[in-house]
C-alpha cells in the first residue's frame, strides 16, 4: 500500500512538474505528458501502472466525460444538435468505412480487423480535444461543436466497434440481419442514453435535498461513475450514459438558471462541483497521457513497417476529412451552416487518444491481426496527439479561429 502511494504522488508530482514547463515553454500539456511517458520508460522508471482496457474505462473516462458533459449547456446544445448528431454517427459510419476500404485495398487485411480498426479509430478523443481547446482559450459556437461532436462521435464509435467485433467474432448472438443489428443499436445506444437519463435526474432530485455542498459534489462523483457502471453492466454504453448523465446534471443542476428555472444545487455547491470535476479531470488526464506515452515507448512499430504506418496514418486522416467535409457540405446552405475554417479545425483538430486504445485493448486474443490492430492503433494516436496536438495551436491561428480573432466566440 505505501509503494502504491508514493507512486501515485510521484506520478502527480511528475504531472505538475510537467503543467508547469510545458506553460513556461508553450508546449500543449498533453504532449508533454506524452513525451514524459516516453521519458519514464526509456529511463525504465516503473510507474506502476500498465494502460489497460479497464483501467481507461473504469477510471479515466467517467471523470473526463462528466466534467466536459457538465459544462455544456442544453439550449446552446439544442441548436446546433442536428450537425452535432450528424457529425458523430454519419461522420462515424464514413470515416470506418473508408479506412477499412483502405486498409483492404492498401495493405491486404482482411475485412474483419479492417473494419475493426476503421470503427475503433473513428472515435476522437474527448480527452485531448477538450484539453487542446482549453489551453488555446477556445469559447462560442466553435468549442460546443467540436466538444459536443466528440462527445457523442466517441459513444458512436464505441457502439459501431461492438457491433462490428461480434460479427468479426462471428457471435451466433449477433445474428438477425438487419432487425438484430437495429435492435443492438437500440439496446446500447438507446440503453445508454436512458441509463443516463434516469441517473442524471436521480441525482439532481437527491443533490436538491441537500445544502452542504459536499453532499451535492459526492452526489455527481456517485451519478458520474455509477450511470458507466451500471450502463456497462446492462450491456449498454457508458460513455454515453455518462455523458447524458453530465447533461442532465449540469443544465438541472449547476450551470446558471435558464428561463426561470433555478439549479437544484445551491451557489456554494454549483461552484465547487465545477471546481472538484476540473481537478478530477485534471488527474484523469495526467494519469492517461503519462501512461500512453509509457506504452508507446514499448511498442515496436517496426514489427509492422513504418510504410505501413504511414499507410495507417494517412487513412486515418483521410477518413476523418471524410467524416466532416461532407457532412458539414450537407449544412452548408441552412441556418447550421459551418464556415470552411472551423470545418478544417474539425479535422484537424480531430485527435485520436485513450478511447480508440482502450477499444483496441479490448480486442479478444483469438481476433485476427489483433497484433497489427494495436500496433497501428499506438501509430495513430502517437501521431494525433504529438503532431496534431503540437500544430493545432498553430493552425488556430493560421485559420483565424484563435481567441483574439474569433469574432463567433
Amino acid at each position: 500500500m505505501d509503494v502504491l502511494v508514493f507512486r501515485a504522488l510521484s506520478l502527480l508530482g511528475l504531472a505538475v512538474l510537467v503543467a508547469l514547463a510545458a506553460r513556461r515553454v508553450r508546449l500543449p500539456y498533453t504532449v508533454g505528458l506524452v513525451l514524459a511517458g516516453v521519458a519514464l520508460a526509456v529511463f525504465r522508471v516503473d510507474a506502476g501502472l500498465v494502460l489497460t482496457h479497464d483501467l481507461i474505462f473504469d477510471v479515466v473516462l467517467p471523470p473526463l466525460l462528466f466534467e466536459a458533459a457538465l459544462n455544456i449547456s442544453w439550449p446552446d446544445l439544442r441548436r446546433d444538435l442536428v450537425p452535432v448528431l450528424s457529425l458523430a454517427t454519419v461522420g462515424v459510419l464514413l470515416c470506418a468505412a473508408m479506412v477499412a476500404a483502405g486498409l483492404v485495398w492498401g495493405l491486404g487485411w482482411a475485412p474483419e480487423p479492417a473494419l475493426a480498426f476503421g470503427a475503433l479509430i473513428a472515435a476522437t478523443d474527448p480527452i485531448a480535444v477538450i484539453a487542446l481547446l482549453r489551453e488555446n482559450g477556445v469559447t462560442g459556437r466553435l468549442r460546443l461543436l467540436i466538444e459536443a461532436e466528440s462527445l457523442i462521435n466517441d459513444g458512436a464509435a464505441a457502439v459501431l466497434f461492438t457491433l462490428v467485433l461480434a460479427w468479426a467474432v462471428h457471435d451466433p448472438n449477433a445474428a438477425g440481419g438487419a432487425f438484430g443489428v437495429v435492435e443492438a443499436l437500440v439496446e446500447i445506444a438507446g440503453g445508454g442514453v436512458a441509463v443516463g437519463l434516469l441517473v442524471g435526474l436521480g441525482a439532481v432530485l437527491v443533490a436538491g435535498t441537500s445544502e452542504d455542498h459536499l453532499v451535492e459534489t459526492a452526489v455527481t462523483a456517485v451519478a458520474a461513475f455509477g450511470s458507466f457502471l451500471v450502463a456497462e453492466r446492462l450491456g449498454a454504453s457508458g460513455v454515453l450514459a455518462t455523458v447524458t448523465a453530465g447533461v442532465v446534471m449540469g443544465n438541472l443542476g449547476v450551470l446558471s438558471p435558464r428561463a426561470g428555472l433555478e439549479p437544484a444545487l445551491t451557489p456554494h455547491g454549483r461552484t465547487f462541483v465545477i471546481e472538484f470535476w476540473e481537478f478530477a479531470a485534471f488527474l484523469a488526464n495526467s494519469l492517461v497521457f503519462l501512461l500512453i506515452g509509457s506504452a508507446l515507448a514499448t511498442i515496436d512499430f517496426a514489427r509492422e513497417g513504418y510504410v505501413a504506418l504511414a499507410v495507417g496514418v494517412l487513412l486515418a486522416l483521410v477518413g476523418r476529412a471524410v467524416a466532416v467535409y461532407p457532412v458539414c457540405l450537407a449544412f452548408s446552405r441552412t441556418r447550421w451552416a459551418i464556415p470552411y475554417n472551423e470545418q478544417h479545425l474539425l479535422w484537424w483538430g480531430g485527435l485520436r487518444g485513450a478511447l480508440a486504445l482502450a477499444l483496441a485493448l479490448a480486442l479478444p486474443p483469438h481476433i485476427a491481426q489483433r497484433e497489427d490492430i494495436l500496433i497501428a492503433t499506438f501509430a495513430v494516436v502517437a501521431f494525433s496527439v504529438i503532431v496534431q496536438g503540437l500544430t493545432a495551436p498553430f493552425a488556430l491561428k493560421a485559420l483565424g479561429l484563435a481567441p483574439s480573432n474569433n469574432a463567433r466566440s
